[in-house]
């Protein structure tokens, strides 16, 4: 699904316009990304989890030379789906087994 798709199904599932749908879709993910910037996470309860992920400096190494290249620390976007989203996905399993 892309996002005119998504913004027609998010429009017709709340009766509002495509217009308004995709501003609210705008103005969610706006937010989110602001939180996220600002090292936050927005946990939306039985749906899931936004959040920063932190990965220190380290050390790698050039397959062909062998030799050390520094990796500098970064941060990153992770999301984890929360227990309701991950049993509707598993068709109602919410055990991996």
């Amino acid at each position: 699904m892309n996002r005119e798709e998504f913004v027609g199904d998010i429009a017709a599932r709340a009766g509002v316009s495509k217009r308004l749908a995709g501003k609210c879709l705008d103005a969610a993910t706006e937010s989110v990304a602001a939180v996220l910037e600002s090292g936050g996470a927005v946990r939306l309860a039985g749906f899931g989890t936004f959040e920063v992920k932190y990965t220190a400096a380290k050390v790698g190494r050039n397959p062909q030379t062998n030799e050390p290249v520094p990796i500098p620390p970064r941060r990153a976007p992770v999301f984890k789906a929360g227990s309701r989203l991950r049993a509707r996905v598993s068709g109602g399993r919410t055990s991996g087994g």
